[in-house]
């Protein structure tokens, strides 16, 4: 069997360590391919150097988000490697191109299927839906996104597997390096979402940061940094600007932190499986259970400063998104 795994961006790379181990040891020749929607060395190259992921076949180098550009590119692989499965991970526009890009002709494997924030404002939500439907097997991180496929009728073979994040988390978490003791607490920040990268939802959420009691450690996305840069935003001095960080100094980052403020739907599960508590700077989350276990909260930047108070991982908090396993079901359900 031969699967080409189509990935371009920072997540996508995470996703993708554990199972093409999964898929190696499974026997299933994997073939991958690199959009370039992350081209930035700290956002791309740096994965794969330090989670060991193999080299993709084929570097598209497009450098950009653009679906439409994407597509037609990734179906002139599909044809020269012609794979029995098209596998595409979560909800970007590499996502949806790779879906497209496979049309009619190889079934789509879909990783992370059936989540909804119900926002159909936002990009990802449009793409989940979509690929979704487009999809042969739904890969589904649990029971709750498997019922919401039954809901909506989708076609294709829902299969609870668990989340490969949460396999990544379990394999490195060990690996990670703490660099001596903290000198002063502080939250980790992320932002990078379209909505929250508009410039005046910036200015209001670096507002919001100016307003909040202690220090935030900022990794910068390009994204961020460009309408920071453009717009003449500046960050406050409780705000301290990092350039982008690789996979595991990342989790040490988060792992280290008294709370998490983000709008990254994989910092909200990372932080949850550290136990870090977590505030997401949207009105909504695909990844409710977190919100419903007490971990995460949801605020708008005029909330920040009391959801940061309140802020308290949960004793007894359950288990969420599978057991680290979900690679392994992943390669079985491509053979069923």
């Amino acid at each position: 069997m031969r699967v080409l795994s189509v990935v371009g961006n920072r997540p996508q790379f995470i996703k993708s360590a554990p199972l093409s181990v999964a898929l190696r040891e499974a026997g299933i020749d994997e073939v991958v391919l690199h959009t370039g929607q992350h081209w930035d060395p700290e956002m791309s190259q740096v994965f794969f150097d330090e989670l060991g992921i193999a080299e993709p076949r084929y570097r598209l180098d497009l450098r950009t988000a653009d679906p439409s550009a994407m597509t037609i590119p990734i179906r002139e692989v599909i044809e020269r490697e012609r794979p029995d499965w098209v596998l595409v991970y979560g909800d970007t526009n590499s996502t949806l191109a790779g879906a497209h890009a496979a049309g009619e002709e190889v079934a789509v494997a879909h990783v992370e299927a059936g989540l909804r924030s119900f926002d159909d404002s936002m990009p990802e939500e449009r793409n989940r839906v979509e690929v979704d439907r487009l999809s042969a097997l739904l890969l589904c991180p649990d029971e709750r996104a498997a019922r919401q496929l039954d809901s909506e009728a989708v076609h294709g073979r829902s299969v609870v597997v668990g989340d490969v994040m949460a396999d990544a988390t379990r394999i490195f978490v060990p690996l990670v390096r703490h660099r001596g003791p903290i000198d002063r607490p502080y939250a980790a920040l992320t932002i990078h979402r379209q909505a929250n990268t508009e410039p005046e939802r910036l200015r209001a959420i670096v507002r919001a940061l100016g307003e909040s009691d202690g220090r935030f450690v900022f990794p910068v996305h390009p994204r961020t940094r460009h309408v920071l840069d453009e717009h003449g935003i500046a960050l406050p001095p409780n705000v301290e600007a990092r350039e982008p960080l690789g996979y595991l100094r990342m989790l040490e980052l988060v792992s280290r932190a008294r709370a998490v403020v983000t709008d990254s739907g994989g910092l909200q599960k990372e932080a949850y499986w550290l136990r870090v508590p977590c505030v997401t700077l949207r009105p909504n989350t695909e990844w409710v259970d977190t919100v419903s276990a007490g971990a995460n909260r949801l605020a708008e930047p005029e909330d920040l400063a009391a959801a940061l108070a309140a802020a308290r991982f949960p004793e007894g908090a359950p288990e969420l998104y599978g057991d680290g396993h979900a690679a392994e079901r992943v390669a079985a359900a491509l053979y069923a």
